[in-house]
């Protein structure tokens, strides 16, 4: 659920990460590795408040393609060749 205060929308950790195609305990471990930098914001409740900003930072790291060196010799599948 998204919450506005000065004109600005802000949304919650489940819904940021919905709309970002992740899941909301990958973006916690993501935090707690330091693999992802946290949102600057909360509310009262220490609940995370995040900006658009955030989510297309959380959407690009949930969207991220991991490359591997093309060199590198590929096991044949099947067993045989």
């Amino acid at each position: 659920m998204s919450l506005e205060l000065g004109g600005r929308t802000y949304l919650n950790t489940s819904e940021a990460c919905r709309l970002a195609g992740t899941n909301r305990h990958t973006f916690l471990r993501w935090v707690r590795e330091g693999k992802f930098a946290d949102v600057e914001l909360r509310d009262r409740n220490g609940w995370r408040l995040f900006t658009y900003e955030d989510l297309r930072r959380l959407s690009a790291r949930a969207n991220r393609i991991q490359m591997t060196d093309a060199r590198e010799p590929v096991a044949p599948v099947g067993g045989k060749h």
